[in-house]
C-alpha cells in the first residue's frame, strides 16, 4: 500500500474533477478565438533579446535569443502546463504533469533548465498529503530529465490542478518549430495514441491501466535528441488536441497538407475496445469536430476518427523526419483541398 492510499484510502482524485488531464483544455476552436490579435509583446529595436517563437502559431513554447558565445546565442524557451487529476493515484499523477510539462521543451529541441510547481489544492477537502505526494511525482520526473525545480505558486481551488512553467534552453539554428515543414517529409509518431480513452474508462471505472501510465510517465528527451541529431527542423508534441489537431496547426502554420497512413499509427492496447466502449471525452469529439472541416477522412469508421483525435495526456512528439524507433505514420504534401487527409 502507498503512502497516498494510507493517508486517504479509497480517495479517487479524478472524481473531483470535470475533465481529466489534457482533456480538459479549453478547445482549441474557442481558444484562437479568444486569443486572435494577440501576437505577444515584442521588444523595440535595439533590445538585447530576440522573440523567435511567440504566439503566432501556436507553437510548444516560446523562444527568445539571448546574446551569448558563438554567433548566434542561445534560445531561452519558456512554457507552462497544467491540469486536473488525469489518474487516481497522486504520485503518478504528479509524474505525468510534470513529464507533460517538460514535453513542450522537448518539442522545441531543448532542454529543460528550471521548473517552477503550480498547484491548486482543495485544502478543505483534500488531505495536504496527497498534495505532498503530487508534487513528489513532480520532483522525481524533473531529476531524471535533469531539471531543477525551484519552487512555485499554489491557490486554494476547488478543482484540483497541477503542473509546471518550465524554462529551458536550445541551439537558435536547431530549433524544432511547427511552421518549417515542407512537402516531401515523412511523419514520425514516437508514442501510440489511445491515452484520452484508456484514461476515461479508468476515470469511470476505476481501472487501472499500467501502459497508459508508463507511456504518459516516458519522458521525450530521447526522442527530441533524436530529432534534433536527425536533422529535423519540425515538430510539435500530442497531447490535449489529439493527433488531429496538433498536426492541423502544424500543417497549416508550414503552409503544407498531410497525409496520414491509418494504420501505420500505433495504439495503445485496449484503445481500440475503451472507444468502441463509449469512453470518449468531451474534449476527444470537440477536436474531431473543430479539424473535420478541414480533412479528408475518405473511409475511415467512427472509432479511427476518434482515436486520431483522442485528447492524449502526456503523448508522444510528432517529427516532419524519420527518427530512430518511431514509426513513420504519413508524410508532409504540397497544400492540397484538405488540410489533413487520412488513408
Amino acid at each position: 500500500m502507498t503512502s497516498a492510499q494510507q493517508v486517504a484510502p479509497g480517495v479517487r482524485l479524478t472524481q473531483y474533477a470535470h475533465g481529466g488531464g489534457c482533456a480538459c483544455k479549453i478547445p482549441p476552436g474557442e481558444l484562437e478565438d479568444i486569443v486572435a490579435g494577440l501576437t505577444g509583446t515584442r521588444a523595440g529595436a535595439g533590445h538585447a533579446t530576440e522573440l523567435l517563437v511567440g504566439m503566432e502559431t501556436g507553437d510548444d513554447a516560446a523562444a527568445v535569443r539571448l546574446p551569448g558565445p558563438g554567433p548566434g546565442g542561445t534560445a531561452l524557451l519558456a512554457t507552462a502546463d497544467f491540469f486536473t487529476p488525469v489518474v487516481d493515484d497522486p504520485y503518478d499523477w504528479g509524474r505525468i504533469a510534470a513529464a507533460n510539462a517538460l514535453s513542450d521543451v522537448y518539442a522545441m529541441g531543448g532542454q529543460p533548465v528550471v521548473a517552477v510547481n503550480l498547484l491548486a489544492w482543495p485544502r478543505e477537502t483534500l488531505p495536504f498529503e496527497l498534495a505532498r505526494e503530487v508534487l513528489r511525482g513532480g520532483l522525481d520526473i524533473a531529476a531524471q530529465a535533469g531539471c531543477h525545480v525551484g519552487g512555485g505558486h499554489s491557490v486554494d481551488d476547488p478543482e484540483p490542478k497541477y503542473g509546471m512553467a518550465v524554462t529551458g534552453i536550445a541551439d537558435p539554428a536547431r530549433l524544432l518549430r511547427n511552421d518549417r515543414g515542407t512537402p516531401g517529409t515523412p511523419l514520425s509518431l514516437t508514442k501510440p495514441l489511445g491515452l484520452g480513452v484508456l484514461n476515461n474508462r479508468h476515470k469511470a471505472t476505476g481501472e487501472n491501466f499500467e501502459q497508459a501510465v508508463a507511456t504518459m510517465v516516458e519522458l521525450n528527451r530521447a526522442a527530441a535528441e533524436a530529432a534534433v541529431e536527425a536533422g529535423a527542423a519540425c515538430a510539435t508534441d500530442v497531447t490535449g488536441f489529439g493527433l488531429l489537431g496538433h498536426l492541423y496547426k502544424l500543417a497549416r502554420a508550414s503552409g503544407v497538407s498531410a497525409v496520414i497512413d491509418a494504420a501505420a499509427v500505433p495504439y495503445l492496447d485496449g484503445a481500440w475496445s475503451a472507444v468502441r466502449e463509449g469512453f470518449v471525452s468531451g474534449g476527444t469529439r470537440r477536436n474531431l469536430e473543430w479539424v473535420s472541416p478541414h480533412t479528408d477522412f475518405g473511409t475511415a469508421a467512427e472509432d479511427t476518427r476518434l482515436l486520431l483525435a483522442d485528447a492524449q495526456t502526456s503523448g508522444g512528439l510528432l517529427v516532419a523526419g524519420e527518427i530512430p524507433g518511431a514509426p513513420v505514420i504519413g508524410e508532409l504534401v504540397a497544400p492540397a483541398e484538405h488540410t489533413l487527409v487520412i488513408r
